[in-house]
């Protein structure tokens, strides 16, 4: 018999809930890959989730492993399973409107080969032919999870035997409208550059201090390209749509919708907006699309560039019978509109190749690994000359420039909120009408999913307000300087080679946004991310970045070297290969932030290398992250 908490249990519950959550947002950042003190606290805490699930389910942690992911994208994997070989909980289930669903499921019983979803974290390693695929669970967890709500549901586990089975399932507020939680706040007075001064003074975990090997030091997150951390405001709506009454949610989720419409230049009579677990689920929903698309007796062919994240790539490998075609880039990571047209050209108007047929350009709005920011008026103004489309990964591009999706002639743009200082999962998917080709049954199923996670639609919808309030151009004023500032200080340091865009003065510099691909002569970029945490607590991303072929050109690794890759991981699968270090900024950078990365990173180039004790410092980033894991989990 399930026990009922009351009146006062819900309260108590739901206050507990928030102080945990809030605790997890103090040390926010995305995981497994990131080389920061947060990212490794954050992977403490999604991993531990895993284990608090199965412990809840009551089922053995070697047989079993647990898969987090939308209702869609558990429901495609469980379609492909035995139903006696897993088990599939809800954060629904305890009244949580998350959009939270794990799959425990026996090891040996996941399919092998390529998953259904694809994108960031499906794969290890990619050629330009061929995919590494991630073990199990990355494999089936494509894109960034909604790593909060996941940590917020395992939490909620936890309580509800503290405070009964029922604790989440009455709401212990009264109702608030939409407008009350998305337009109102204790800075609604502000905007400009005075709202971005005063956000900046509510950001969840901001002077946060982290053990280095100099004594503790504030945190410095230059991780943003990866996710973003949150502000108070974003964080006080998201606790007011999960203390909503049921029939009261679904209004907010119609309420955002304008707002992304807005936001993002995509009129609501010509474009849906359709919510979902994150970028890389809505790019594939467009690539399923697409696949249904082709008229009789035409092939279709999708453009791609070399700029792109995984997300934007491997979804594509599965239209039609051939690889995407790749634009290339030149050195600053520009694609070139006129070998574009002469691809159009060839394809569409002259017919050379058949009943092959260029149907979609799919390019990224900004690189995550380079920063720029391609054409994509031009790009979509050639696209439909040719009877081609336009679809754009916006996850880099809609929290720092102005988007005008119309405007542009964008067909589709996909983006994720974690990116946008909302970091409770949900991704969008913003498509000109008409052209999704699914029937009203299963469009009703992708939309009850991605709405499912009321509370990172309503974060979103909070953090996009915001952006706006302070405006797109004063964001992109501020990147810039700071972005500046980076390249004037690193160009100093010995031994830095910085990819794509250096030279601050350069007029291609107005098409970069705060991303700073780097190496170090003589050392390999995961030490570089790991030295920049141990010295000076600065949060970095290394490595490939999800977008290998784009390092794999940097690096300049030529094919033969590219299949040695391939089998030096398969024989030793936890090497590190080659990669680039990575800063990205966001809006609680400041020019104090800068200085000190280039402090500490010419502190670094001018150590001798392996002069500094690795053990001392993993062992005082575990006791950090084991820290974080009991404020959490306690």
């Amino acid at each position: 018999m399930q026990t009922h908490p009351g009146t006062t249990g819900v309260t108590s519950a739901f206050a507990a809930l928030e102080r945990s959550v809030r605790a997890a947002l103090e040390t926010y950042a995305n995981v497994h890959r990131g080389s920061g003190h947060h990212s490794v606290a954050t992977t403490r805490l999604f991993e531990q989730a895993r284990d608090i699930v199965l412990e809840h389910m009551g089922l053995d942690d070697g047989r079993h492993v647990v898969v987090f992911g939308s209702p869609r994208s558990i429901d495609t994997l469980t379609a492909q399973l035995s139903p006696a070989r897993y088990r599939v909980a809800s954060s629904g289930d305890i009244g949580l409107p998350l959009g939270v669903r794990a799959l425990a499921v026996e090891r040996d019983a996941l399919p092998a080969g390529a998953p259904s979803i694809t994108g960031g974290g499906t794969a290890r390693l990619v050629g330009r032919g061929w995919v590494m695929w991630a073990p199990a669970p990355g494999r089936f967890e494509a894109g960034t999870p909604a790593i909060i709500n996941v940590i917020a549901y395992a939490r909620a586990l936890q309580l509800a035997q503290q405070f009964g089975a029922g604790a989440f399932t009455d709401t212990p507020s009264d109702t608030l409208t939409p407008a009350q939680i998305l337009r109102h706040d204790a800075l609604e007075g502000c905007s400009g550059r005075d709202l971005l001064h005063a956000l900046r003074q509510t950001l969840i975990g901001g002077g946060g201090r982290v053990p280095t090997q100099a004594g503790e030091r504030t945190f410095i997150n230059l991780d943003n390209g990866a996710s973003t951390p949150t502000f108070e405001p974003v964080w006080t709506a998201a606790c007011q749509a999960w203390r909503q009454p049921t029939d009261a949610r679904h209004a907010i989720v119609e309420a955002v919708a304008p707002i992304v419409s807005d936001v993002v230049g995509a009129p609501t009579a010509a474009y849906d907006v359709i919510f979902t677990a994150n970028t890389t689920e809505a790019i594939n929903l467009v690539a399923e699309s697409v696949n249904r698309q082709a008229a009789p007796g035409v092939e279709p062919v999708v453009v791609n560039t070399l700029l792109e994240h995984n997300s934007n790539e491997l979804p594509w490998r599965r239209v039609g019978e051939a690889s995407p075609l790749r634009l290339g880039m030149d050195a600053g990571g520009f694609v070139d509109a006129a070998e574009l047209e002469t691809l159009l050209r060839t394809y569409n108007e002259r017919a050379e190749h058949g009943a092959k047929r260029i149907t979609l350009v799919a390019v990224t709005g900004a690189s995550n690994v380079l920063g720029v920011c391609n054409d994509l008026a031009a790009i979509g103004q050639l696209a439909h000359r040719y009877g081609a489309r336009l679809l754009v990964d916006g996850a880099q591009l809609v929290a720092h420039r102005r988007v005008a999706v119309d405007a542009s002639g964008i067909d589709y743009l996909a983006f994720s909120a974690h990116k946008a200082y909302a970091p409770f999962g949900t991704g969008v998917l913003v498509a000109r009408k008409g052209l999704l080709t699914f029937s009203t049954a299963e469009m009703d199923a992708i939309r009850a999913s991605g709405d499912e996670n009321v509370v990172g639609i309503t974060a979103l919808g909070k953090a996009l307000v915001l952006l706006q309030r302070i405006g797109f151009d004063v964001i992109r004023d501020e990147e810039q300087a700071l972005t500046a500032r980076a390249l004037r200080g690193m160009a100093q340091i010995p031994g830095v080679e910085i990819y794509g865009i250096a030279d601050p003065a350069s007029p291609a510099f107005a098409h970069k946004g705060g991303v700073i691909a780097f190496n170090l002569k003589d050392r390999i970029a995961h030490t570089i991310g790991r030295e920049l945490a141990a010295r000076g607590g600065i949060g970095v991303r290394s490595g490939c970045h999800c977008a290998h072929l784009t390092v794999k050109r940097l690096a300049r690794v030529p094919p033969w070297a590219e299949q040695f890759q391939r089998v030096i991981l398969t024989v030793l699968s936890r090497i590190e290969l080659p990669g680039v270090a990575r800063v990205s900024l966001g809006l609680e950078n400041t020019d104090d932030d800068i200085d000190t990365l280039i402090a500490v990173l010419d502190d670094i180039a001018r150590q001798p290398k392996g002069g500094r004790s690795k053990r001392a410092a993993r062992q005082r980033m575990d006791g950090y992250a084991e820290a974080a894991a009991q404020r959490v989990f306690c």
